[in-house]
This record gives C-alpha cells, sequence and structure tokens, in this order.
C-alpha cells in the first residue's frame, strides 16, 4: 500500500539547544485515517506545520500527496467569507471554473459533510463544530487528496466533538482520502485506523489505536490528557 503521507527522520528546533522533534519518522497508508497523540509540549502541532510547509524542518524530509486541506484548531482562522456557500467557493478561485462549475463542486463538498441546507447560511451564526465542517468541505471542494487537522475538537463540546471526528472518518472511508488528526483526546482513537504517540519530539509507539489507548490509561493515575 502506497504512502498518503511520508515524515522521514525530521529534526525541528528553534534552539539548536531545545530540540523540538527529533529524527520522527512516519507513514500513513493511502486511504487511511490515523491520529498522532502526545502530550502538551510534545511536537504534534509542529510536526503537523512542517508537513503543510509552514515549517521547514532543520533534518529530513516530508512527503505528500496533492492537494491537502488544512483544517486548523480554531476554525475563525481560516473562513473568511461571509456565507457558507462562499467561503467554499473561495478556495476554488484559482481553478478558473464556470459559476456552473464552482456551484456543483460546493454542493457536492457540503453534502459531503451534511451542511447543504446551510449554504446561504453566514457564518457567524454557525456552531463551533458547524464551522469545522465548512472548513472540511473548503478541503473536498479542492479534491483534497490528504486532510491535515490540528487537535480539530478542542474548542468544541463533546457533541461536536463526536460528530466531527465520525464525520472525517466516514469522509475517509468514502473518498479513499489520507488523514492526520492531531489530539491529545484518548477517545478519539476509537475512530482511527491507526495512531503515532510522540514524547518530547520523539516518536516512541505507532500502531493499533485501542493497544496504545489501554496502555496509555494503564499508565497514569490522572487523565492522560493533563499531563504537561
Amino acid at each position: 500500500m502506497s504512502a498518503g503521507i511520508l515524515v522521514d527522520r525530521v529534526s525541528f528546533s528553534w534552539d539548536r539547544q531545545l530540540p523540538v522533534l527529533r529524527q520522527c519518522s512516519l507513514e500513513v497508508p493511502q486511504g487511511q485515517f490515523w491520529m498522532l497523540l502526545g502530550a502538551n509540549g510534545s511536537g504534534k502541532s509542529t510536526l503537523l506545520k512542517i508537513l503543510t510547509g509552514l515549517l521547514v524542518p532543520d533534518e529530513g524530509t516530508v512527503t505528500l500527496a496533492h492537494p491537502f486541506g488544512f483544517v486548523f484548531q480554531n476554525p475563525d482562522h481560516q473562513l473568511v467569507m461571509p456565507t457558507v456557500g462562499a467561503d467554499v467557493a473561495f478556495g476554488l478561485a484559482h481553478e478558473n471554473l464556470t459559476y456552473a462549475q464552482t456551484r456543483d463542486r460546493v454542493g457536492e463538498a457540503l453534502r459531503a459533510v451534511n451542511l447543504e441546507h446551510l449554504i446561504r447560511r453566514p457564518i457567524y451564526a454557525l456552531s463551533g463544530g458547524q464551522k469545522q465542517r465548512v472548513a472540511l468541505a473548503g478541503a473536498i471542494a479542492r479534491n483534497a487528496s490528504v486532510l491535515l487537522l490540528d487537535e480539530p475538537t478542542a474548542l468544541l463540546d463533546g457533541d461536536s466533538q463526536l460528530e466531527l471526528v465520525q464525520a472525517v472518518q466516514a469522509l475517509v472511508k468514502r473518498h479513499a482520502l489520507t488523514a492526520l488528526w492531531v489530539t491529545h483526546r484518548l477517545n478519539e482513537l476509537d475512530y482511527a485506523d491507526g495512531c503515532f504517540l510522540l514524547e518530547r519530539g520523539s516518536l516512541v509507539d505507532q500502531g493499533e489505536p485501542q493497544r496504545l489507548k489501554r496502555a496509555l490509561q494503564a499508565q497514569i493515575a490522572v487523565p492522560w490528557e493533563k499531563r504537561t
């Protein structure tokens, strides 16, 4: 099976004395949904920013299929247009599509995240979970083959967290996408095909999500999400 995302011996530091990532290597198979797990400060978000090209590694290489979509922790940082439909269409401007082609792509993308009925809804009137699904729809409209998601449920309530992770899982399976989801929530592992564990910038474990979940739960006497 080919890799949708490949990270080969990547290192990064803001200060050479304090490395953020140390020789990290990982591979997400094409068409699968994997999660990147770790405590605060473990290097999760830094690795995702390297994958998107927002940061350049000191060493190593990254390879991912294009086009890719990036979903931020806070959707307000990436939704730029006044309405749902306009925001999804915004990312298509460079493709020189006709109005009909744009309308069809937007409609298809919103149907994929169950938001077609909100196509004219103002962005400000959406819930946090709906905003994250609009961000996903934007990636789908651009025919992204890879989704990179940086703690997308961090600002959501419990019900919205569950709805979003289920939506991404369904999209990956329905459209044969590749997704890497950064999280610190152990319950989200229930929806992943596999997961990686980062500790202090090093990849220390990977594989079957339930095995890692049980191992982490057994290690601690306090909630794992609160470790620093």
